[in-house]
């Protein structure tokens, strides 16, 4: 075992995908939480096609000649692309599930049309949209470990005004809380968490690092801040546990990190199930 872990932590490319992907499991979780209690959590699969529509957009433009990280050109418009989102669902007729349909369908069509007129892109493409861990580059680890720092610090100084706004908003806007502004920021932080994420995990599957542990932590806990700290537990350890199988079995990384979320989803509901039945007995 001392082995295999050894050999495993050999590969610096392997180092790097631990490191800034357990930042952002843990940053998606705690965001998650917040996301699904306010029937939101689609969001994040809305902003990782137009974080795809962003990054082709960026390499396109790379290949015109011009210097551009793919991700700085990504970041501040899938940040725009976050705010839009809200905005058009609480201030219009489009309700969120249709806006998040349909701007994300847009961005993905326009990343399609991009990648298939630039010549020499499509490895790049494939990367981006299901996930890379020998994509992680020095310079993106450094970006992606600064930002998912900054989207932590955030979310633990707004800690209780995220909550107050998940749980009961008109209440928080009554008792003066500026619902709108930490509405506002968790768009923010979760298009940032997308946006680090998705180099690693792919634009296919990155939501599912949002999704997947609130649900799976809510199966057990029914308090915020239970369900707050499992789902971050959870969200670290079944990506690594992903990351072992994916070296272990040759598997994508992103999808073997996804499946195991889906199992331990099955397992948890299957334990509160359990516990459910016993209690009424």
């Amino acid at each position: 075992m001392l082995d295999f872990f050894q050999e495993f932590f050999s590969y610096t490319f392997i180092v790097r995908a631990v490191i800034v992907g357990s930042l952002v499991a843990l940053c998606a979780a705690l965001l998650g939480v917040s996301l699904v209690l306010k029937r939101f959590s689609m969001i994040g699969d809305g902003l990782s096609h137009v974080g795809f529509g962003t990054i082709t957009l960026g390499i396109g433009l790379n290949a015109l000649g011009l210097n551009l990280a793919p991700l700085s050109v990504s970041l501040p418009l899938v940040i725009i692309a976050a705010f839009l989102l809200l905005r058009i669902s609480e201030n219009s007729k489009i309700k969120g599930d249709a806006a998040i349909a349909l701007i994300s369908g847009s961005s993905l069509a326009i990343g399609v049309i991009i990648a298939a007129k630039t010549t020499g892109m499509n490895t790049d493409v494939c990367n981006y949209m299901f996930g890379s861990i020998l994509a992680m580059k020095k310079d993106d680890v450094y970006l992606s470990i600064a930002l998912s720092v900054v989207v932590l610090i955030l979310f633990i100084l707004f800690y209780h005004k995220i909550f107050a706004v998940t749980f009961d908003e008109a209440f928080a806007r009554a008792t003066g809380t500026k619902a709108g502004i930490y509405n506002m920021l968790v768009a923010l932080l979760t298009a940032v968490t997308i946006v680090i994420g998705m180099r690693m995990m792919g634009a296919l599957l990155i939501s599912s690092l949002i999704i997947f542990p609130a649900l799976t932590a809510m199966r057990v806990c029914k308090s915020f801040r239970p369900v707050t700290i499992l789902s971050a537990i959870l969200s670290v350890t079944c990506f690594f546990t992903g990351m072992l199988l994916s070296f272990l079995y040759s598997t994508p990384a992103g999808a073997s990190v996804v499946v195991v979320n889906l199992i331990v989803f099955c397992l948890f509901s299957l334990l509160g199930k359990i516990r459910k039945s016993g209690a009424t007995i």
